[in-house]
């Protein structure tokens, strides 16, 4: 049993709003995080029920120990009747709490931005459980009309060609989505009478009326060639049709400063999850759907699965978050032994593991390394599991710490990836080494890097006007 509190604030906020000085800073404190004036009254309410919910009152509130503070947010992940977004609401409101009224003597600070943050269940088409059939809708929010019969049988075959070959779910998504899109745009047309002159002529409407880059252009004719050559049998050569200019892009890279300045402005789960991607140069989702086993301390490695191309590879462990990331396991640990005791404990399993082992999904070795504070219905099956964190939390975190660093650039959660590249060619490994860390199935991907460099393992060039 946790002890109780002993020293005390002098910000009583038990009474009713509005009735103590302690509220009135709360008020402040709300209006300081600009914090909308409707939703002013709920965090209030929010506040009050953990309090009483300690038994607090009186003229003066005992400092609360932070185990207190976590076992409240633990239990509140828990209850299935808090939307998302009112259970981050509810983080949020004891978050500003501690932080600008009550400020407590804690050795280690809460993790609340894994709490707000982690509080974000997958969607029911989010890559890491959509393999199931998806609902069958149009092809953009805009359009939600459905298919003609015809033309819903055809992605039906399209799915199941790309399941035949293993291709990842984003690819699947991709290929549908514009294939869908393809469909739309010859309402009227049966499938056997589509062929290289429709495409051309859908590809040319893309770039001259819809304005889309390249690289989408290039997306949907990619999309619409696997559909004609393996589900039409009837594949296309020759094409011609108006091309959206591409342009030249470099990768975003920081120097080793702006990366430390961009870390130092991060804490907790996030800075581990960041800190990892730039020591691994590991892609955002590689980094959020890891699990406890493919962490590997004795030989300081990480086995990242099923990566693009649905390739394994190795990547180093960085020394300096060997003990932090221990700590992190033990507290995942605790969790998972906490909602195996309530009956729960179960993971997504990918590719019908499930069926093959069935008690796999509550084994500790498969339990995603970061993990979701909340257990949420898995909308495929039903079953209540705790999933991985939303990566959308990891890059709202990212771009954060990023203005908070005053970095001028356009930063996002790759940036780190492009950094580790950029750096470890700068230290003078061999183009090969980076381009199997990275994952890239051809040298000439990661040649982009050598553009960021003057020149790898030369001295750099100097600017004649340097030489005046």
């Amino acid at each position: 049993m946790m002890d109780k509190p002993k020293q005390t604030t002098n910000h009583d906020v038990t009474s009713e709003p509005g009735q103590s000085s302690g509220w009135q800073h709360y008020l402040n404190a709300l209006i300081d995080r600009k914090v909308a004036v409707a939703a002013r009254k709920w965090y209030a309410q929010h506040l009050q029920r953990f309090l009483k919910e300690q038994g607090l009152s009186g003229d003066a509130i005992p400092a609360i120990p932070r185990a207190i503070v976590e076992a409240y947010l633990r239990k509140q992940a828990a209850n299935a009747d808090l939307q998302d977004w009112q259970f981050r609401q509810l983080v949020e409101s004891i978050q500003i709490y501690f932080e600008q009224v009550a400020p407590p003597d804690w050795e280690k600070p809460i993790d609340w931005g894994y709490f707000s943050g982690g509080g974000q269940s997958l969607p029911v088409d989010h890559a890491t459980i959509a393999r199931e059939p998806l609902p069958r809708r149009g092809s953009s929010k805009r359009n939600y009309r459905p298919l003609a019969a015809h033309h819903q049988a055809a992605i039906d075959q399209l799915v199941a060609a790309i399941r035949l070959r293993h291709l990842s779910i984003r690819t699947e998504q991709s290929y549908s989505h514009w294939v869908k899109r393809f469909f739309f745009f010859f309402p009227d047309t049966p499938v056997d009478e589509l062929g290289g002159a429709q495409v051309e002529a859908f590809l040319s409407d893309l770039a001259q009326n819809r304005n889309v880059s390249p690289s989408t252009q290039n997306l949907a004719l990619t999309s619409l060639a696997f559909m004609f050559k393996e589900v039409l049998e009837k594949p296309f050569e020759g094409l011609e049709f108006a091309r959206a200019n591409r342009p030249r892009r470099l990768p975003v890279v920081l120097s080793q400063a702006e990366v430390g300045a961009l870390l130092e402005m991060m804490e907790g789960t996030y800075l581990l999850l960041a800190g990892l991607m730039y020591g691994t140069g590991m892609r955002l989702m590689e980094c959020i759907r890891l699990r406890v086993k493919d962490v590997d301390f004795h030989y300081g490695q990480i086995t990242v699965r099923s990566g693009k191309g649905d390739k394994d590879r190795v990547v180093p462990l960085p020394d300096r978050y060997v003990d932090e990331l221990k700590l992190h396991l033990a507290d995942v640990k605790a969790l998972h032994y906490d909602d195996l005791g309530a009956g729960f404990g179960e993971v997504y399993l990918p590719h019908a593991l499930a069926t093959k082992y069935p008690n796999a999904a509550t084994e500790w070795g498969w339990q995603f390394l970061f993990p979701s504070a909340r257990r949420s219905v898995d909308p495929r099956s039903g079953s209540v599991r705790r999933h991985h964190l939303h990566e959308s939390s990891l890059q709202r975190a990212i771009k954060r710490a990023a203005g908070e660093a005053a970095i001028p650039k356009q930063v996002n959660s790759h940036a780190l990836r492009h950094s580790f590249a950029t750096h470890l060619l700068e230290q003078g490994y061999d183009i090969r080494t980076v381009q199997e860390l990275l994952g890239h199935a051809d040298v000439s991907t990661t040649m982009i890097y050598t553009h960021v460099l003057n020149r790898p393992g030369t001295p750099p060039v100097r600017s004649p006007a340097d030489l005046l």
